[in-house]
């Protein structure tokens, strides 16, 4: 039985080999990668050597099987994952530019990426934490209607909620995402917004009136703020501790956060104190960011605490 269960898409990224080739240009591309929030976000736990499930979809094609094998061999459960003979597996293309910043081009509508029902109960039995990404609940309303589902039924187990708005400005749809996202907030146990997207979601202007606004939720216990390379504060309503960031060469930014949720998850899981669940996961986000690839910096146990202790 899994500890950590996540539902929603996933998809391979075909990617651009050099930075500032819009996607519309004739370019060269990498891939398949497996990738997709969700999924980058559970190997990185079960590389973490915890018992971690996906629900989600993919084709019965060879981008399918792409993810479903580096899923397993890292010791994922894929047992929820469905197959679909009729629709392809999704597909994300993306490109990087010199600023910083990326695009994407998603293919997830009417692929099996958003396709997935909520399990039945007694797959969650033993669940410690349902992880949700926003990115997940945007595509298609139903999918997101499934995922609220499973996330009841988890909180019916037991679990605790861990959430990563993680917004993408392409998926989204309409105003009805917010009342989503809204009551995913008011389940949120762990919560895990970059900076523009707490004020995004609070509506204040100050980081400070923004942390209050989201402690009003009484079931709230960890807010995790990522600020890219200024690092991350963890707030909880007795203590502010302040971590930075582990330098490496950056060599891709994407699945960089999803892997330093994975990571924060699998130390709290372990029953680390928060500053070493936060070490943890500047450690795995820094790994993740020094490989090409979404899902493929050299994370596990001994190659974080090795990046922890060179910079201790």
């Amino acid at each position: 039985m899994a500890e950590v269960w996540v539902m929603g898409e996933m998809l391979v990224e075909i990617m651009r080999e050099k930075e500032d080739v819009p996607l519309d240009a004739l370019g060269l591309f990498r891939g398949p990668f497996p990738s997709g929030a969700p999924a980058i976000f559970i190997d990185t736990v079960a590389r973490l050597g915890h018992q971690a499930g996906i629900i989600g979809g993919v084709g019965k094609d060879d981008f399918g099987k792409n993810l479903l094998d580096r899923l397993r061999k890292d010791g994922v459960d894929v047992s929820q994952v469905l197959e679909s003979e009729d629709n392809s597996t999704g597909v994300a293309f993306v490109t990087y530019f010199s600023d910083g910043s990326r695009k994407f081009i998603f293919h997830m509508g009417n692929t099996p990426a958003v396709e997935a029902k909520a399990p039945a109960a007694e797959v969650l039995d033993g669940v410690k934490y349902f992880h949700i990404m926003g990115c997940s609940l945007m595509p298609s309303k139903s999918f997101a209607r499934e995922i609220l589902k499973t996330m009841k039924l988890a909180v019916s187990k037991g679990a605790k909620i861990s959430f990563d708005p993680n917004i993408r400005k392409e998926l989204l749809k309409d105003d009805s995402v917010s009342e989503v996202v809204a009551e995913v907030i008011n389940h949120t146990n762990v919560f895990l917004p970059g900076v523009e997207e707490l004020i995004g979601i609070t509506g204040k202007d100050r980081i400070e009136d923004a942390v209050a606004a989201c402690f009003e939720n009484d079931k709230l216990e960890i807010l995790a703020l990522k600020n890219g390379s200024k690092g991350c504060t963890i707030y909880t309503r007795e203590e502010t501790l302040q971590m930075g960031v582990y330098s490496v060469e950056q060599k891709d930014p994407t699945g960089a956060g999803d892997s330093f949720d994975g990571a924060f998850i699998a130390g709290l899981l372990a029953g680390h104190p928060l500053r070493q669940a936060a070490q943890m996961a500047a450690a795995a986000g820094a790994l993740n960011a020094a490989e090409f690839g979404p899902m493929e910096g050299k994370i596990n146990q001994d190659t974080i605490n090795a990046m922890i202790r060179s910079n201790t």
